[in-house]
């Protein structure tokens, strides 16, 4: 079960991720990730902070982004992982594709 909020904090968008994200949940991502594209605003913290879990469903819908936001001159960092998500993330050499960082004002501040 997750809950994905999207709200907009100043100059950029803040999606909060709250729960496990697995393959029947991972839709509730990516509609949001989707919905702050289409929003047209350049830059998006995702705060991991209540993430307990990934599945690699969940991580296909950053992957599936990645190339969007290139092209897009979109903005993404991550911050507040728990040492368990954050291993997935970097097994799989996504920490090497998106930004991540430990606190919401680093995550800030990469903007």
């Amino acid at each position: 079960m997750v809950d994905v909020k999207r709200i907009q904090e100043g100059k950029y968008d803040l999606i909060t991720i709250v729960g496990e994200v697995d393959a029947s949940s991972s839709i509730e991502l990516d509609n949001a990730i989707a919905e702050a594209i289409k929003s047209g605003n350049k830059a998006f913290l995702v705060d991991c902070t209540s993430l307990e879990y990934i599945s690699s469903a969940g991580l296909g819908v950053f992957m599936s982004y990645i190339e969007d936001f290139k092209k897009n001159d979109i903005h993404i960092v991550l911050f507040g992982m728990n040492e368990k998500v954050r291993n997935v993330f970097e097994i799989l050499g996504l920490d090497q594709l998106l930004t991540i960082r430990g606190e919401k004002e680093e995550a800030k501040s990469a903007l």
